[in-house]
């Protein structure tokens, strides 16, 4: 196994000729894709570089990586100093001025919501509403960063029905999950869809027969394969960027898609809780 370069695309160069025909492959579209191959999940790269997963796999670990995850994380490292502070194409530097600033961080943001659009399946969408509709109990569940925004959902579909709820320990997580049935749902959130706590809670609910939609960026990742429904957010995220806003905003975009789609189909159930809970709270407004 070579020792691990600084800089990854060297260790590639380095190594090129003890690669199998196959990983060579994937070796040649990373180095043609310096910059995008940050954002691609396994899936996508095997896929963009006409190989199998497993490839990909012992392409990472021969370079000396332990996963494909510790080498899409040197991948960011290396390209960091050409993609400054933003994946923006006029990147974010030291020289500008608030309004210049709030006008790139707009256009990111505003493109990750185009990006959401372009991926929207209208039929998908449609399912995950019967799914939310149709069931007794739904959990809404995220791990880190995603967690805050399936307390968001939870507060949002709080307007139509107490069955919402959210749950935030990992290991609540798995207890609750125990105790589901067929007639329950969760709404997991999930940038990657690829994470360990969420594939084991995932896991029990599919054991369980419960149904799942997941909120993710990447449709081909593991916790993907155990959803009833797939709805893929917008934004391309580099490992340097963990929880980044662009990629909040995208999944908060998609959330209120499919809120306003369930409020939709019952009109006059959701104006009659929206009325009732503001008549409720009147006396906390000063």
């Amino acid at each position: 196994m070579p020792a691990v370069s600084q800089n990854v695309f060297d260790t590639i160069s380095q190594s090129y000729y003890e690669l199998t025909a196959a990983e060579r492959k994937t070796a040649d579209y990373v180095l043609k894709n310096r910059d995008r191959s940050q954002y691609l999940s396994i899936g996508e790269l095997a896929e963009e570089s006409g190989v199998a997963e497993a490839t990909v796999s012992r392409f990472c670990r021969r370079l000396g990586y332990k996963g494909y995850n510790a080498f899409k994380l040197a991948i960011a490292n290396a390209a960091a100093p050409k993609l400054d502070a933003s994946v923006s194409d006029k990147p974010i530097r030291d020289s500008d001025d608030p309004v210049a600033l709030a006008r790139k961080l707009y256009a990111v943001e505003s493109e990750a919501m185009l990006q959401t659009l372009s991926l929207l399946r209208p039929a998908e969408l449609d399912r995950a509403v019967d799914i939310l509709l149709g069931a007794r109990r739904v959990l809404c569940m995220g791990q880190g960063g995603s967690m805050i925004l399936a307390s968001e959902a939870a507060h949002l579909f709080s307007v139509l029905d107490g069955k919402f709820v959210p749950v935030s320990d990992s290991h609540m997580q798995v207890i609750a999950a125990a105790t589901l049935t067929e007639a329950d749902a969760v709404l997991f959130f999930s940038y990657s869809g690829a994470t360990r706590d969420m594939m084991d809670t995932l896991s029990v609910v599919h054991e369980q027969g419960a149904k799942i939609v997941l909120i993710t960026r990447f449709p081909r990742s593991p916790g993907a394969a155990l959803a009833d429904v797939v709805l893929q957010c917008g934004s391309n995220e580099s490992p340097l960027q963990h929880g980044s806003v662009p990629a909040r905003i995208a999944q908060l975009f998609l959330l209120d898609i499919l809120f306003t789609r369930v409020c939709l189909r019952l009109p006059d159930g959701c104006q009659d809780n929206r009325r009732r809970i503001a008549a409720a709270l009147a006396d906390k407004h000063l």
